[in-house]
């Protein structure tokens, strides 16, 4: 007799039911509490395979809420690429920012060195900005541009090579800047700026303060510091610093802005089409990248 046979045997029968042996009568008694027993492993059992019969399609539903992940992760990244595309500043705003900044920082170093030169004439004790560096130039500036541009564009290639921080400082910079340009925009945002912080640096602070080596280095740290923010840290203070020392030095050299102008101005166009061309390859290596090409 199964456990499926007992349970259709009613109670009284079962503790009716007796059977003789060698004379005896043997009562059997089955109490109802061990029927109950039974019918409660028989539940429990029944509930265990439920149970589990219900929880594989559940590991199935996560298995397959699992593999759709990637769609909602898709999303979430499309979101974060979607902020990250929104700081970037239109290509009008870039231009208008770099035109209005570059207006302002101009017309504060050209009212310096008007300011020094009527305080001189005054009879002030003060270095007259335009009698120490003027806006000559001369046939030999240009061997001291070219030198000044190989100089410093071959120290910013090892440095993004070999400078990890100085990179993705750059990398930051560039990215907010010249992302939404156009080609053409980069001599925009090249030459205004070269021109209105050489013009304010080294046109009329550097003066202002002697022309000497001590005033080279107090005008470049000021010059680095006010490089920093925007993605830029100090390591690319330190790399402004640098430069602004050497352009220094060439002001002081050829007693004339111009070739700090034009240094600047030109060195800022190569770094911006070198970041051009090397982020359009980068993306097209990424692309090859996600097809499984060679590149």
């Amino acid at each position: 007799m199964n456990l499926f046979t007992l349970s259709s045997v009613s109670k009284s029968t079962l503790e009716s039911a007796s059977c003789s042996l060698g004379g005896k009568s043997i009562g059997l008694h089955i109490k109802p509490k061990s029927f109950r027993f039974s019918s409660r492993a028989l539940a429990s059992r029944k509930s265990v395979k439920k149970l589990r019969r219900d929880e594989s399609p559940l590991k199935e539903s996560n298995f397959l809420g699992a593999d759709s992940s990637p769609s909602k992760n898709h999303n979430a990244n499309d979101v974060t690429q979607n902020s990250i595309t929104v700081t970037v500043p239109s290509r009008g705003v870039v231009l208008q920012a770099c035109t209005l900044t570059s207006g302002l920082i101009a017309a504060l170093g050209l009212m310096v060195r008007q300011v020094s030169h009527v305080a001189s004439i005054e009879g002030l004790p003060i270095i007259d900005c335009t009698a120490k560096v003027s806006f000559g130039f001369e046939i030999w500036h240009l061997e001291l541009i070219t030198g000044l541009v190989i100089l410093i564009s071959s120290c910013r290639y090892l440095l993004l090579k070999t400078w990890p921080e100085f990179s993705e400082s750059s990398e930051a910079a560039n990215q907010q800047i010249l992302t939404s340009l156009q080609p053409l925009d980069y001599t925009v945002v090249a030459f205004l700026p070269g021109i209105s912080e050489e013009l304010l640096f080294r046109g009329a602070l550097l003066p202002l303060f002697g022309i000497d080596w001590k005033s080279v280095l107090f005008v470049a740290a000021v010059f680095g510091v006010l490089h920093l923010g925007s993605g830029r840290k100090y390591s690319f203070a330190v790399w402004a610093t640098f430069v602004g020392f050497v352009y220094g030095y060439a002001t002081i050299v050829s007693s004339s802005v111009i070739v700090s102008m034009a240094s600047h101005s030109l060195n800022n166009l190569v770094g911006g089409v070198m970041w051009h061309y090397t982020s359009k390859s980068n993306s097209l290596d990424s692309k090859l990248d996600d097809y499984n090409l060679p590149t």
